[in-house]
């Protein structure tokens, strides 16, 4: 049984080099920027590669605990998709439950998205197989989705601007939201295709049409904020760019700073971040997407996890820290 799942792990888990900023064409800043996001694409294939041979979630979690802090959720994020394939090509899995409720419970962010990665790999008619039972943060899953479509179809969600607009989505109430959750993980896949370089990646921005900036925002500042890979000068350069996108960046990084602090994977360069973006510390950062989430409304037109991320815009809009530039805030 051990040498099928060895072989199982051989057949499911994607080759190395896919991670390769060269092989995927991505910008590269300079050598310590590419090492570090060759690394967390690397690190997310680890975790993969340690759920798809691991005999059950449970047997996953000793090895994912031993991934450097750093890059600990990413390899969680990894482990999620492989269980969420796993259970998409076997009627009647519940690994993905399971991860959920052991591991995974502390990573919950980053193993919805890595759920949305599977859905990318996954025929449309398993898509209902995708266990992502959290009402609020399922969209998460097509957060996931859309880094993925960016990241490896780069070409057509980029460059050629591609916008899926018939998305299959359980929530019909807010179905029409399907497609801006969608690009607010292609907001995050450009920190990592822009190679952290800002200019770079805000240019990529800027080819959008102007309605879509505002999740593509969101989506920057998680991950710049989540994996890093910008100096405290680069970040402030990205805060004075956002100019009207402001609220969205900080909400990105609030999301990044909740992700960090539930998984107690706080590192120096997220808050640093934080302070840029939020204006606090990772702890009061995480505080507000808390507070934000009480007494939210049921989905209607608008879902739920719209008016969350509204409301925690909203809260560093008070604070009038949108309003200071990077040279005031100092």
């Amino acid at each position: 049984m051990n040498a099928l799942r060895v072989i199982r792990r051989k057949i499911m888990t994607p080759n190395r080099s896919a991670t390769r900023m060269d092989v995927r064409g991505f910008h590269v800043k300079s050598p310590e920027a590419r090492t570090l996001l060759e690394t967390v694409g690397g690190t997310f294939l680890d975790g993969y590669g340690i759920a798809a041979e691991a005999r059950t979630p449970a047997a996953a979690e000793a090895p994912l605990a031993t991934v450097p802090m750093r890059f600990r959720g990413f390899a969680h994020e990894g482990a999620a998709m492989a269980f969420a394939v796993r259970d998409g090509l076997r009627p009647g899995g519940r690994n993905v439950e399971r991860f959920l409720a052991g591991a995974g419970a502390d990573h919950i962010y980053m193993a919805y998205v890595g759920v949305g990665w599977a859905m990318a790999r996954l025929p449309r008619i398993r898509w209902s197989t995708l266990h992502s039972p959290d009402p609020l943060l399922r969209w998460l899953v097509l957060d996931g989705y859309g880094f993925h479509q960016a990241y490896f179809r780069t070409e057509r969600y980029v460059h050629d601007l591609y916008e899926d607009s018939s998305l299959p989505w359980r929530d019909t109430a807010a179905r029409d939201y399907a497609s801006r959750a969608t690009d607010q993980g292609i907001g995050r896949a450009l920190w990592f295709i822009g190679g952290t370089d800002v200019d770079v990646v805000t240019g990529l921005v800027e080819r959008f049409p102007r309605r879509r900036w505002p999740d593509l925002y969101s989506g920057i500042g998680l991950a710049a904020t989540y994996a890093g890979g910008a100096t405290e000068a680069e970040l402030t350069a990205l805060w004075d760019h956002a100019k009207d996108y402001r609220p969205q960046l900080a909400q990105g990084a609030a999301f990044a700073a909740g992700a960090r602090a539930t998984a107690n994977l706080i590192c120096p360069h997220n808050e640093v971040a934080t302070r840029i973006f939020c204006g606090q510390p990772v702890a009061l950062a995480q505080k507000v997407t808390d507070e934000a989430k009480v007494d939210l409304p049921g989905d209607d037109q608008v879902p739920a996890f719209e008016v969350w991320r509204q409301r925690i815009s909203d809260a560093f809009a008070r604070s009038g820290h949108y309003a200071l530039t990077a040279t005031e805030q100092k």
